[in-house]
């Protein structure tokens, strides 16, 4: 064999293990992620939660594409932990007028009238033993969808992400600095 064939033989056997290489690397590398799924802090929830059944069907798609806003509906009174569901009057404002002869209005109007709260099956509930309030994360800027998912386009609330697990919230606290140790969420 000729000095010359050795370095085709070399050049051929370095180019097959070259596109050897090439394709092992595409076949286990990963897809890359999205900008918006670097962003999400909290991940989608593993199985699908169906909607829970509610006194009176609401649509948040329906009401945020009119201009709300969510906290234009559910406040943070002390002591913080939980928003809290609008009053009916306030719901009555629009609707003592808009929709009134619907059966879900003529409901909530009557819920109105005897001055009784709707009520409304919590969606996210925080687990036993967590000590947990929605202030400190909102004075941190941290947004309604961050949790609780694009709540913008539901027609009826669903438990979309897995923000009630402790993996969820030590993951969204590692990636923003925030504190991690047990008794942040624990109290004895």
């Amino acid at each position: 064999m000729t000095k010359k064939s050795k370095w085709i033989v070399l050049a051929v056997m370095a180019a097959v293990l070259a596109a050897f290489l090439l394709c092992a690397a595409g076949l286990t590398a990963q897809p890359t992620a999205s900008p918006q799924a670097a962003k999400q802090m909290v991940p989608d929830n593993p199985s699908e939660h169906a909607p829970a059944v509610q006194p009176i069907p609401y649509s948040h798609k329906k009401h945020l594409s009119l201009g709300l806003d969510c906290k234009d509906c559910h406040t943070n009174p002390v002591p913080r932990k939980l928003m809290t569901f609008p009053d009916t009057g306030k719901c009555m404002l629009c609707h003592a007028t808009l929709a009134k002869d619907k059966p879900a209005i003529q409901k909530l109007a009557a819920f109105a009238k005897s001055k009784q709260a709707v009520p409304w099956v919590r969606v996210y509930i925080v687990l036993p033993g967590v000590e947990w309030n929605h202030r400190a994360h909102l004075d941190a800027g941290i947004k309604c969808e961050t949790c609780h998912g694009q709540v913008r386009e539901m027609e009826a609330m669903s438990e979309v992400t897995s923000v009630t697990t402790m993996y969820s919230c030590l993951h969204c606290h590692e990636m923003n600095q925030a504190k991690t140790a047990c008794d942040t969420c624990h109290k004895h």
